[in-house]
């Protein structure tokens, strides 16, 4: 996913942009920011399959 494909100016709304980079909170959770449900077009109750690699956690959509 090209997150980076369109600049701020281009779609009228200013802000930060996704990094890609997230910290584990003190209670354990992950939190999987806007930008990212937006890019991948998810709806609250969409399910994943969380897969964990040697350098990384892969989210996969189920369909």
């Amino acid at each position: 996913i090209d997150l980076d494909s369109q600049s701020s100016s281009e779609n009228g709304k200013g802000g930060r942009r996704a990094s890609y980079k997230v910290s584990v909170q003190s209670n354990g959770n992950i939190l999987v920011g806007r930008a990212y449900t937006h890019a991948l077009d998810l709806k609250p109750g969409d399910e994943f399959e969380i897969s964990v690699g040697r350098k990384h956690i892969h989210l996969n959509k189920v369909a």
